[in-house]
């Protein structure tokens, strides 16, 4: 595939990513799919919003990766985060790991995500089902799960 950066406002086609990272010579695909939930701080939540500084965030993608790429001995990787309006139950971002062994494409993966959540300048808003006020409740840097 070689290594797949972007950002998308298309739903995010997880099964044809994963399926397709894998090479000959590789021996494990690690993936990590984050997907709205229906709630947040005790709060339904019925959709939300992701806004990204788009000229930021697409070379930091490539940062991303290629920090990956050298720090891991990893063969192919995706690293996708949706922008726009999303529903309960949509993937919001993939991380996807292809390499030789468990270990490096684990390390990787979990290292893919960490990073995008870190570093990525992406914003989400939340939609509640009460029809209070959307909350900003990303930003940036901040620890969040």
């Amino acid at each position: 595939m070689g290594a797949l950066r972007r950002l998308t406002r298309e739903p995010i086609d997880t099964t044809a990513l994963v399926d397709g990272l894998a090479g000959p010579g590789d021996g494990a695909v690690a993936s990590f799919v984050g997907v709205v939930r229906d709630h947040h701080g005790g709060r339904p939540v019925i959709r939300l919003e992701y806004h990204a500084y788009e000229a930021m965030a697409a070379p930091e993608l490539e940062r991303i990766a290629a920090e990956l790429t050298r720090d891991h001995p990893i063969s192919d990787l995706a690293l996708v985060h949706r922008i726009g309006t999303l529903t309960v139950g949509e993937a919001s971002v993939l991380v996807a790991v292809a390499a030789p062994h468990r270990r490096a494409a684990l390390d990787a993966c979990a290292a893919g995500i960490e990073a995008i959540k870190r570093r990525l300048p992406i914003w989400k808003k939340e939609f509640y089902a009460d029809g209070s006020e959307p909350a900003w409740v990303y930003a940036p840097g901040e620890r969040h799960d």
